[in-house]
Protein backbone atom coordinates (compact mmCIF):
# COMPACT_ATOMS: atom_id res chain seq x y z
CA UNK A 1 0.00 0.00 0.00
CA UNK A 2 1.27 3.46 -0.84
CA UNK A 3 1.64 5.47 2.36
CA UNK A 4 2.63 8.88 1.01
CA UNK A 5 -0.43 11.13 1.18
CA UNK A 6 -2.58 8.50 2.90
CA UNK A 7 -4.24 8.90 6.31
CA UNK A 8 -3.10 7.12 9.47
CA UNK A 9 -4.82 7.05 12.86
CA UNK A 10 -2.79 6.13 15.94
CA UNK A 11 -4.59 5.06 19.11
CA UNK A 12 -2.34 5.84 22.06
CA UNK A 13 -0.42 8.32 19.92
CA UNK A 14 0.09 10.87 22.70
CA UNK A 15 3.04 9.02 24.25
CA UNK A 16 5.51 6.16 23.94
CA UNK A 17 5.57 3.92 20.88
CA UNK A 18 2.43 5.55 19.50
CA UNK A 19 3.84 9.06 19.70
CA UNK A 20 7.07 8.07 17.94
CA UNK A 21 5.15 6.20 15.24
CA UNK A 22 2.87 9.20 14.65
CA UNK A 23 5.95 11.37 14.17
CA UNK A 24 7.65 8.82 11.91
CA UNK A 25 4.63 8.24 9.67
CA UNK A 26 4.21 12.00 9.31
CA UNK A 27 7.79 12.14 8.04
CA UNK A 28 6.84 9.40 5.56
CA UNK A 29 4.24 11.76 4.11
CA UNK A 30 1.16 10.41 5.85
CA UNK A 31 -1.57 12.60 7.32
CA UNK A 32 -1.73 11.46 10.94
CA UNK A 33 -4.50 11.73 13.53
CA UNK A 34 -4.43 10.52 17.12
CA UNK A 35 -7.00 9.10 19.51
CA UNK A 36 -5.90 8.91 23.13
CA UNK A 37 -7.25 9.17 26.65
CA UNK A 38 -4.89 12.11 27.20
CA UNK A 39 -4.43 15.34 25.26
CA UNK A 40 -2.04 15.34 22.30
CA UNK A 41 -0.04 18.40 21.17
CA UNK A 42 -0.73 19.92 17.76
CA UNK A 43 -1.54 16.72 15.85
CA UNK A 44 -5.25 16.39 14.93
CA UNK A 45 -6.52 14.38 17.86
CA UNK A 46 -9.60 13.28 19.76
CA UNK A 47 -9.64 12.46 23.46
CA UNK A 48 -11.33 9.09 23.91
CA UNK A 49 -11.66 6.06 26.17
CA UNK A 50 -10.93 3.08 23.92
CA UNK A 51 -13.09 0.81 26.09
CA UNK A 52 -16.17 2.84 25.12
CA UNK A 53 -17.41 1.60 21.74
CA UNK A 54 -19.52 4.67 20.98
CA UNK A 55 -16.67 7.04 21.82
CA UNK A 56 -14.13 5.29 19.61
CA UNK A 57 -16.54 5.08 16.65
CA UNK A 58 -17.36 8.78 17.00
CA UNK A 59 -13.66 9.67 17.29
CA UNK A 60 -12.80 7.82 14.09
CA UNK A 61 -15.62 9.53 12.23
CA UNK A 62 -14.45 12.91 13.48
CA UNK A 63 -10.89 12.33 12.31
CA UNK A 64 -12.12 10.96 8.99
CA UNK A 65 -14.08 14.18 8.47
CA UNK A 66 -10.91 16.18 9.16
CA UNK A 67 -8.31 14.10 7.34
CA UNK A 68 -10.08 11.54 5.15
CA UNK A 69 -10.67 7.81 5.54
CA UNK A 70 -7.72 6.12 7.28
CA UNK A 71 -5.66 3.61 5.33
CA UNK A 72 -3.45 2.61 8.25
CA UNK A 73 -4.70 2.31 11.83
CA UNK A 74 -2.40 1.44 14.73
CA UNK A 75 -3.40 0.65 18.30
CA UNK A 76 -0.69 1.11 20.94
CA UNK A 77 -2.97 1.57 23.96
CA UNK A 78 -2.66 -0.68 26.98
CA UNK A 79 -2.43 -1.05 30.76
CA UNK A 80 -0.39 -3.52 32.81
CA UNK A 81 -2.10 -4.52 36.05
CA UNK A 82 0.85 -6.60 37.20
CA UNK A 83 1.12 -8.31 40.57
CA UNK A 84 0.53 -11.57 42.39
CA UNK A 85 -2.92 -13.15 42.39
CA UNK A 86 -2.85 -15.03 45.71
CA UNK A 87 -1.00 -14.95 49.02
CA UNK A 88 -0.25 -12.14 51.48
CA UNK A 89 1.19 -9.85 48.76
CA UNK A 90 -1.62 -10.43 46.24
CA UNK A 91 -2.69 -7.25 44.40
CA UNK A 92 -4.55 -8.57 41.33
CA UNK A 93 -8.21 -9.32 41.96
CA UNK A 94 -11.15 -9.80 39.60
CA UNK A 95 -11.71 -6.06 39.21
CA UNK A 96 -8.08 -5.49 38.21
CA UNK A 97 -8.15 -8.43 35.81
CA UNK A 98 -11.37 -7.17 34.23
CA UNK A 99 -9.96 -3.66 33.70
CA UNK A 100 -6.83 -5.04 32.01
CA UNK A 101 -9.01 -7.10 29.66
CA UNK A 102 -11.27 -4.14 28.92
CA UNK A 103 -8.44 -1.81 27.92
CA UNK A 104 -6.15 -4.26 26.13
CA UNK A 105 -8.53 -6.79 24.56
CA UNK A 106 -11.92 -5.13 24.30
CA UNK A 107 -10.20 -1.87 23.38
CA UNK A 108 -8.38 -3.58 20.52
CA UNK A 109 -11.64 -5.09 19.27
CA UNK A 110 -13.41 -1.72 19.45
CA UNK A 111 -10.61 -0.13 17.45
CA UNK A 112 -10.74 -2.79 14.73
CA UNK A 113 -14.50 -2.34 14.37
CA UNK A 114 -14.34 1.45 14.25
CA UNK A 115 -11.54 1.43 11.69
CA UNK A 116 -13.06 -1.31 9.55
CA UNK A 117 -16.45 0.45 9.40
CA UNK A 118 -14.79 3.34 7.61
CA UNK A 119 -12.37 1.33 5.49
CA UNK A 120 -14.89 -1.10 3.99
CA UNK A 121 -16.96 1.79 2.62
CA UNK A 122 -13.99 3.56 1.04
CA UNK A 123 -12.59 3.21 -2.47
CA UNK A 124 -9.98 0.47 -2.92
CA UNK A 125 -6.59 1.13 -4.50
CA UNK A 126 -5.49 -0.42 -7.79
CA UNK A 127 -4.67 -3.69 -5.98
CA UNK A 128 -8.05 -3.89 -4.26
CA UNK A 129 -6.70 -2.85 -0.86
CA UNK A 130 -8.59 -0.52 1.45
CA UNK A 131 -6.31 -0.48 4.47
CA UNK A 132 -4.45 -2.22 7.27
CA UNK A 133 -5.26 -2.36 10.99
CA UNK A 134 -2.40 -3.12 13.38
CA UNK A 135 -2.77 -3.96 17.05
CA UNK A 136 0.07 -4.00 19.58
CA UNK A 137 0.44 -7.07 21.76
CA UNK A 138 3.49 -8.17 23.76
CA UNK A 139 5.84 -11.13 23.92
CA UNK A 140 4.46 -11.54 27.46
CA UNK A 141 1.39 -13.04 25.76
CA UNK A 142 3.58 -15.99 24.74
CA UNK A 143 5.96 -16.12 27.72
CA UNK A 144 4.35 -14.46 30.70
CA UNK A 145 6.51 -14.11 33.79
CA UNK A 146 5.36 -14.29 37.40
CA UNK A 147 3.01 -11.41 38.12
CA UNK A 148 1.73 -10.86 34.58
CA UNK A 149 -1.29 -13.19 34.42
CA UNK A 150 -3.78 -10.41 33.62
CA UNK A 151 -1.59 -8.69 31.04
CA UNK A 152 -0.59 -11.97 29.38
CA UNK A 153 -4.23 -13.06 29.12
CA UNK A 154 -5.31 -9.71 27.69
CA UNK A 155 -2.56 -9.55 25.08
CA UNK A 156 -3.08 -13.23 24.30
CA UNK A 157 -6.62 -12.29 23.36
CA UNK A 158 -5.28 -9.67 20.96
CA UNK A 159 -3.05 -12.29 19.34
CA UNK A 160 -5.90 -14.78 19.06
CA UNK A 161 -8.29 -12.38 17.31
CA UNK A 162 -5.76 -11.38 14.64
CA UNK A 163 -6.26 -14.26 12.20
CA UNK A 164 -10.07 -14.57 12.40
CA UNK A 165 -10.43 -10.81 11.88
CA UNK A 166 -8.00 -10.91 8.95
CA UNK A 167 -10.01 -13.73 7.40
CA UNK A 168 -13.27 -11.86 7.94
CA UNK A 169 -12.06 -8.55 6.50
CA UNK A 170 -10.16 -10.05 3.56
CA UNK A 171 -13.16 -9.76 1.23
CA UNK A 172 -13.06 -5.98 1.76
CA UNK A 173 -9.34 -5.68 1.07
CA UNK A 174 -8.52 -4.86 4.70
CA UNK A 175 -5.54 -6.50 6.38
CA UNK A 176 -5.20 -7.14 10.13
CA UNK A 177 -1.83 -7.55 11.84
CA UNK A 178 -0.40 -7.56 15.36
CA UNK A 179 3.08 -6.60 16.54
CA UNK A 180 4.36 -8.14 19.79
CA UNK A 181 7.25 -5.99 21.06
CA UNK A 182 9.83 -7.02 23.60
CA UNK A 183 11.52 -4.40 25.76
CA UNK A 184 11.52 -0.91 24.25
CA UNK A 185 12.86 2.41 25.49
CA UNK A 186 9.63 4.21 26.14
CA UNK A 187 9.29 6.77 28.96
CA UNK A 188 7.45 4.20 31.10
CA UNK A 189 10.34 1.72 30.89
CA UNK A 190 13.24 4.17 30.70
CA UNK A 191 12.15 5.96 33.88
CA UNK A 192 11.64 2.74 35.84
CA UNK A 193 14.21 1.74 38.46
CA UNK A 194 14.98 -1.36 40.49
CA UNK A 195 16.47 -4.86 40.22
CA UNK A 196 13.74 -6.15 37.91
CA UNK A 197 14.38 -3.38 35.37
CA UNK A 198 18.15 -3.91 35.48
CA UNK A 199 17.64 -7.65 35.05
CA UNK A 200 15.28 -7.19 32.11
CA UNK A 201 17.73 -4.94 30.28
CA UNK A 202 20.35 -7.68 30.35
CA UNK A 203 18.11 -10.28 28.68
CA UNK A 204 18.00 -8.92 25.11
CA UNK A 205 20.24 -11.08 22.89
CA UNK A 206 21.06 -8.84 19.90
CA UNK A 207 21.19 -5.97 19.70
CA UNK A 208 22.15 -6.11 23.38
CA UNK A 209 19.84 -3.28 24.42
CA UNK A 210 16.14 -2.49 24.58
CA UNK A 211 14.57 -1.49 21.30
CA UNK A 212 14.30 2.13 20.22
CA UNK A 213 10.81 3.45 19.53
CA UNK A 214 11.78 4.34 15.97
CA UNK A 215 12.49 0.65 15.29
CA UNK A 216 8.89 -0.11 16.22
CA UNK A 217 7.75 2.69 13.90
CA UNK A 218 9.83 1.25 11.06
CA UNK A 219 8.02 -2.07 11.50
CA UNK A 220 4.65 -0.33 11.26
CA UNK A 221 5.73 1.40 8.06
CA UNK A 222 6.82 -1.92 6.57
CA UNK A 223 3.58 -3.64 7.48
CA UNK A 224 1.72 -0.78 5.83
CA UNK A 225 3.68 -1.17 2.60
CA UNK A 226 3.88 -4.98 2.36
CA UNK A 227 0.57 -6.50 1.25
CA UNK A 228 1.63 -10.04 2.09
CA UNK A 229 1.73 -9.25 5.80
CA UNK A 230 -1.72 -10.25 6.98
CA UNK A 231 -3.26 -12.31 9.78
CA UNK A 232 -0.03 -12.75 11.73
CA UNK A 233 1.63 -11.74 14.99
CA UNK A 234 5.18 -10.45 14.49
CA UNK A 235 7.64 -10.55 17.39
CA UNK A 236 9.92 -7.52 17.58
CA UNK A 237 12.25 -8.38 20.42
CA UNK A 238 15.95 -8.86 19.53
CA UNK A 239 15.64 -12.60 20.28
CA UNK A 240 14.53 -11.84 23.84
CA UNK A 241 12.62 -14.61 25.60
CA UNK A 242 10.83 -13.81 28.86
CA UNK A 243 12.19 -15.88 31.77
CA UNK A 244 9.88 -16.94 34.63
CA UNK A 245 10.73 -13.98 36.87
CA UNK A 246 10.81 -13.89 40.66
CA UNK A 247 8.13 -13.84 43.34
CA UNK A 248 10.09 -11.40 45.49
CA UNK A 249 9.71 -8.62 42.93
CA UNK A 250 6.04 -8.40 43.94
CA UNK A 251 6.25 -9.26 47.63
CA UNK A 252 6.14 -6.57 50.28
Amino acid sequence: MKLDGAVAVIAGGASGLGEETARYLSQCGMKVGVVDIQSCGTTPSVKVDITDEAQIIAAFRELANQLGTPRLVLNTTGVGGSGLTVGPSASVDAATFRRVLEVNTLGAFNLVRAAAMLMINSAADDQGERGVIINTSSIVAMEGQIGTAAYAAAKGGVNAMTLPLARELARYGVRVMTVAPGIFETPMFSNARGPMVDWLRDQVVYPDRPGNAVEFAEMIEHIGCNRMLNGSVIRLDGAYRVPPGKHEWWEN
